[in-house]
């Protein structure tokens, strides 16, 4: 059954006194969140041809059908929202704030659909975002809605939106107040951006749906990731711990989808833990972060296979990420004395966090995570493509006609339960700990805040202030969320809208034995390894084949972390940002194994809806000033390049043109391109480079904000394989008018250049 639902416990109003530290909050997050940082150097990649390089065993179709048909599609569409003025969305810092473009961001979307009963379906989104989140999800099942009644199949109970927890992406679209504050509220383009194109990305998915089949393999990847919360790991039970080889998990899962008609593969999904943290908080060139450049790189390297369909996706998601980073060579104190940071609570010589940072496995080209970002996404590559090619000898068919999905809200204030061993157990309004503001050693915090804190004394005597102003937590709150030193009572703020979801989204998905938890959290390693095993255990009535079972998020309503109790009792950063208390573990595992029996295969029944989470999408504040206007400089014209790349150049180089430019918000140019190199042969010019590949770079800059002037950079970081000959750089912008606000698009054009 579907649990019920106490009463809404509410705050006291304190509506001046909220709304003077609302404005507060916005003000003080330039100091607790700034960082600085200098311009890194180029680097060359060779992204287009680094899939295809040595070679690689044939990719086997299918000899005979060994698993059910299922409906299958695919489909993918750009999400790039605005790529300058925008702040990002992940490490919460004020001034990583765009300028620029590495590489776009897409949604892809995967549908499975029963072929006997095709209203039982499911729809997968993998948005290159930091999560799925609550506003988006609206407005994503809106948008469907008014697609029309060909569409009414997908709602509510059956589409899952996940994100791949990159944090190089624009922000500003998130539904509740706390995480709106560093990107000064909400941006209404940037959120549209998202939406318009996951609903594109299913509506494409949807006209591909074919009747076809699913394999699924493993593979470890044991250079992908590290723990970058080890101390609070080793709390977890020794016996439990005993029962893995690895502190965090290896695993990834890759699903291959295979269109019946022809033995064409459409497309892969996959799981893999790592955080979307390569690419570090002081760049400021909007990308997918390692699981974006994997995704690419897959997709790239199917242009042409024999096995592969036009129009191949590959889905990277997110798994139990929690406490994984993608620094594999661990976190080192930049102080200059050579130490790793703390164990216990990743802290340097001066007892403080802010000098403590992981290290990617390039690290020492201090290109702000730049080639660790592509490196670990290769090494992503890398594992999928090889459970890719070995699939039609070694994989594992999806067996069972069953296609079933479950969703309700549920709301975690003060909620009480019962564990395995009978004790009564009570999860919490929202709220989050002084270790919150520590940060991790992926992207450390500010003021003297360090992980593990217990609050006394008080690393900062403004967010004492900035405390006592908002909430106090009341004696209750305090003792649900015990051992957890509340710092912001963020669950129990609803001036002037709510400030993180205490409603959350429950969500199970299910194809034959292939089961998916759709967590709104970030799990760490244990709770993912403790829920995925309750699953599987509770699914196993449910199928005659082994159950196999994944995890992937954050996705629907970003509710923060999501801890072990053990792990909780630590607090350390994830413990701190697990938000509902030390029994949201196995609050989650309760709400989803005692629904399960809504994934049976004879269920024609769905759970109660639960009380539905505030949409504050027309309440949001917003603090994000629009373009004014664009002007060329006197004896200028948009598009000039007024800085010519050289003549002739060798392979690897970096080379540059400088344009007039405009403001790109003025255009998004979906589906399109800021950039472009174009190669000549003969009397032609052919596009060989554009937005989609890692080695060219858009930069924009302000140059005269009064009169609107501004340049545009567009840098090729060519690959040490490019093909030698004549090229050229196109710049593609649209400026904006004072009076009457027209936008109207121009292009720029640079001198030939030889590569050689």
């Amino acid at each position: 059954m579907a649990p019920s639902y106490p009463p809404r416990h509410t705050a006291p109003r304190r509506s001046i006194f909220t709304s003077l530290s609302i404005v507060s909050i916005f003000v003080l997050g330039a100091f607790f969140v700034t960082r600085f940082g200098l311009p890194a150097p180029r680097h060359a990649f060779n992204f287009q041809h680094a899939a295809r390089v040595g070679p690689r065993p044939e990719s086997k179709t299918r000899a005979e059908a060994t698993g059910d048909k299922y409906l299958i599609g695919v489909g993918k569409a750009d999400i790039t929202g605005p790529v300058v003025e925008i702040n990002f969305a992940g490490y919460a810092d004020l001034s990583q704030t765009g300028t620029g473009l590495r590489q776009r961001i897409h949604s892809r979307a995967f549908i499975i659909g029963d072929v006997n009963n095709p209203e039982d379906r499911f729809v997968y989104l993998v948005l290159d975002t930091q999560s799925g989140d609550t506003a988006m999800r609206f407005g994503i099942l809106e948008g469907l809605a008014a697609l029309g009644d060909e569409y009414s199949v997908y709602g509510q109970g059956n589409v899952a939106v996940t994100g791949t927890h990159s944090h190089a992406g624009p922000g500003a679209w998130f539904n509740y107040l706390l995480p709106q504050i560093t990107s000064l509220g909400f941006d209404k383009q940037s959120y549209q951006a998202i939406v318009d194109g996951a609903v594109l990305s299913i509506k494409r998915a949807h006209e591909s749906l074919a009747e076809g089949y699913l394999d699924f393999g493993t593979v470890n990847i044991t250079d992908g990731n590290l723990s970058r919360s080890l101390y609070a790991y080793m709390a977890n039970p020794a016996e439990e711990r005993a029962q893995y080889t690895d502190d965090v998990d290896k695993e990834m899962t890759v699903l291959r989808f295979q269109r019946a008609s022809d033995s064409k593969n459409i497309g892969i999904l996959t799981w893999y833990a790592v955080h979307g943290t390569s690419i570090y908080q002081n760049s400021t060139h909007v990308a997918g972060d390692n699981k974006g450049v994997a995704e690419l790189m897959f997709e790239k390297a199917m242009e042409g296979e024999e096995s592969a369909a036009e129009g191949f996706v590959a889905g990277f998601s997110q798994a139990n990420v929690g406490d994984t980073t993608p620094n594999t060579l661990g976190a080192w104190c930049d102080d200059g004395s050579g130490d790793q940071c703390s164990l216990e609570n990743s802290t340097c010589a001066d007892g403080k966090s802010q000098s403590c940072h992981g290290r990617g496995p390039a690290f020492t080209k201090l290109d702000l995570g730049i080639a660790s970002c592509y490196e670990i996404g290769k090494r992503q590559y890398d594992g999928a493509r090889s459970v890719y090619d070995s699939l039609g000898s070694a994989g594992t068919s999806v067996v069972g006609s069953t296609v079933k999905s479950l969703h309700f809200y549920h709301d975690m204030s003060f909620w009480n339960f019962q564990l395995e061993n009978g004790t009564e157990v009570q999860t919490c309004p929202a709220a989050l700990g002084y270790s919150f503001a520590a940060g991790t050693s992926d992207g450390p915090g500010a003021f003297d805040f360090t992980q593990g804190d217990s609050g006394e004394p008080s690393a900062s005597p403004v967010w004492e202030v900035v405390k006592s102003l908002l909430r106090a937590p009341s004696p209750e709150q305090n003792a649900c969320q015990a051992p957890k030193p509340v710092l912001l009572d963020v669950g129990e703020l609803s001036e002037p809208y709510p400030w993180t979801p205490n409603i959350i989204d429950v969500q199970l998905l299910r194809v034959g034995q292939f089961v998916i938890i759709i967590s709104p959290s970030e799990a760490t390693t244990m709770a993912g390894r403790r829920w995925r095993a309750a699953v599987k255990a509770a699914a196993a009535d449910l199928t005659d084949t082994d159950p196999k079972v994944v995890l992937g998020g954050p996705a629907n309503t970003y509710a923060h972390y999501l801890t072990t109790p053990e792990e909780y009792g630590i607090q350390r950063y994830e413990g701190a940002s697990t938000l509902f208390g030390q029994w949201e573990l196995p609050a989650y595992i309760n709400l989803t194994v005692s629904n399960i029996q809504y994934l049976a295969p004879d269920s024609s029944s769905s759970p109660d809806a639960g009380p539905t989470p505030p949409d504050n999408r027309k309440d949001s504040l917003s603090f994000i000033t629009g373009v004014v206007q664009d002007n060329a400089p006197l004896g200028k014209s948009f598009g000039d390049c007024t800085t010519q790349p050289s003549s002739t150049y060798t392979r690897g180089a970096v080379i540059n043109a400088t344009f007039v430019g405009a403001n790109p918000r003025n255009n998004l140019r979906l589906e399109d391109t800021y950039g472009a190199i174009e190669k000549q042969d003969g009397d032609t010019w052919t596009q060989v480079r554009d937005d989609t590949d890692w080695s060219l770079v858009y930069t924009w800059t302000r140059t005269d904000t009064i009169l609107g002037y501004s340049e545009v950079v567009i840098s090729w970081e060519s690959e040490a394989d490019a093909e030698p000959g004549t090229y050229r750089t196109r710049y593609y912008g649209d400026s904006k008018a004072l009076v009457g606000g027209a936008i109207t698009a121009f292009e720029g054009t640079s001198n030939t250049f030889t590569l050689t």
